[in-house]
């Protein structure tokens, strides 16, 4: 059976890569709506630098916490409700967290990682499954530079929409964007999108080959194939590991800039609120060279070295704004192409060392959540250093060391991946 038919596709080519475009828009926009008026928040709500460093950090911790739920969700029902399930819980926590009180800004916030932590897991799964092995890394590629892409619209958006109408308005409009995903998922995927109904049954996928003829069928057929196919617990792997601190680097440093970057620009250059919001997004949009440049790369370069050039482009982001902030521009280009780089070419790692759909589950889970339960430390500590210091150099000091984090430990890790 084809791959189209056993998801429920609707055949054309396009489609599937454009539907995940559409959800991913959703899946990093709504962590960094608050930042470019997060100044407007602290003042309305009487938020202090640490409690507002947690409207970037809760997302990420939960995209650690929640991951085991979200591995769970996904086995017990199927990717398809799965991605559906996400974006209506996306779409909940922006609502919610659009009220204009602490308690519900926070609560809000948390259930927008909840939402998004079963996209992270589900998304490479879809990928995996429904994309050929030639195009497996160029659709990888639109994911993560759609991730950014939906990035840079709130960073740009936010700050003249809270202008305009206030900030619980310009954190509540890009529920829209939740809406227009599921519709396209569901037009993409048919039936199967809807949580509630019942999937078409699917024929089975029959066999064939060497073990059919040496052992036919029956328990000793089942026990044999489970004795092959059975992949290795990710804890079990030492790659594993050595994944999930790379991610963990990248996702420091990412979500501890992200946060931080428009405070940053107005503190050492003197950029409005506004323009400081759009000058972070410089950083959002350059990962999409990135995103889409590591695969190409891919074709030519072992993983390893393109990890090594990834870390070696993110480190002028720290060092750039710690020695010449003036030229942030540059750092901004440098560093968003390195970041939307960092994150393709792990998961290319991970697609290419798996051997089944359950395998990717697991090992998508496994470096996800352990490599976001390090990032979510980013903002809440580049704002602790930053509010005991006054300045920033502190914090990019640990923004430094996340990125040659995600240089050594990730080249070592993947210099047996071809």
């Amino acid at each position: 059976m084809s791959t189209a038919a056993r998801t429920g596709l609707r055949g054309a080519a396009w489609l599937l890569p454009a539907a995940i475009v559409l959800i991913a828009l959703n899946f990093r926009g709504p962590i960094v709506a608050t930042a470019p008026v997060i100044g407007d928040i602290r003042v309305d709500l009487g938020l202090s630098a640490t409690i507002a460093g947690l409207l970037t950090t809760i997302p990420v911790l939960c995209f650690a916490l929640a991951t085991p739920f979200a591995s769970w969700v996904i086995a017990k029902a199927d990717p398809e409700r799965a991605v559906s399930l996400s974006l209506v819980i996306v779409l909940a926590g922006t609502v919610v967290r659009s009220m204009p009180s602490a308690a519900a800004l926070l609560i809000g916030t948390a259930v927008i990682g909840i939402g998004i932590t079963i996209g992270n897991v589900v998304i490479p799964v879809v990928i995996r499954r429904d994309t050929s092995p030639e195009r497996v890394g160029l659709v990888t590629g639109v994911y993560t530079s759609a991730l950014n892409v939906g990035s840079m619209i709130t960073s740009l958006g936010t700050a003249p929409i809270a202008e305009a109408w206030g900030w619980p308005i310009a954190i509540a409009v890009w529920a829209v964007l939740a809406v227009v995903a599921g519709l396209a998922w569901t037009y993409a995927v048919g039936a199967r999108a809807a949580w509630l109904r019942s999937a078409p049954a699917g024929e089975p996928v029959p066999v064939t080959g060497p073990i059919d003829q040496v052992l036919g069928t029956g328990s000793l057929r089942a026990a044999a194939e489970q004795a092959l196919y059975e992949p290795v617990r990710p804890a079990r792997r030492l790659i594993t590991w050595g994944l999930t601190l790379a991610f963990g680097g990248q996702a420091f440093s990412y979500y501890a800039l992200t946060a931080w970057i428009p405070t940053l620009l107005h503190d050492e250059i003197g950029f409005s609120k506004a323009s400081s919001g759009a000058s972070s997004s410089v950083f959002q949009i350059l990962a999409v060279v990135g995103a889409l440049g590591v695969p190409a790369l891919a074709s030519r370069w072992k993983p390893r070295a393109i990890i090594a050039l990834v870390a070696f482009l993110w480190l002028a982001m720290p060092l750039g704004l710690l020695f010449a902030p003036q030229l942030w521009l540059l750092w901004s280009v440098l560093g968003g192409a390195a970041q939307g780089g960092g994150i393709t070419v792990i998961f290319i790692v991970i697609v290419r060392i798996v051997s089944s759909d359950a395998d990717a589950r697991r090992m998508s889970a496994f470096v996800q959540g352990g490599g976001y339960l390090i990032g979510s430390a980013g903002p809440l500590v580049a704002g602790t250093l930053h509010g005991a210091t006054g300045d920033w150099t502190a914090p990019l000091l640990v923004v430094l060391v996340a990125v040659l984090t995600l240089g050594v430990v990730g080249t070592v890790a993947a210099r047996r991946v071809s």
